[in-house]
């Protein structure tokens, strides 16, 4: 396994980053903040984990919220 120092998501689980996120802001601000479904209708961590799964795009929005959650503090 390559060392990757200069990324900051390299060995954080999926998982992990949405645990952080609900605890950070919650499932209603995380809805406003990227409007997805699974954020907005009857959430949970496994809907969510399903979709960013598949949809590359969305999971980019959850990563890049991720490291600015990071920033702030």
């Amino acid at each position: 396994m390559e060392s990757q120092p200069n990324n900051p998501l390299h060995g954080v689980r999926l998982i992990d980053i949405l645990e952080h996120l609900v605890s950070t802001y919650g499932w209603e601000e995380m809805g406003d903040r990227i409007n997805i479904r699974c954020f907005t209708h009857n959430p949970s961590i496994n809907s969510s984990l399903k979709f960013l799964r598949k949809e590359e795009w969305a999971r980019k929005k959850v990563e890049e919220l991720y490291l600015k959650s990071l920033k702030r503090r």
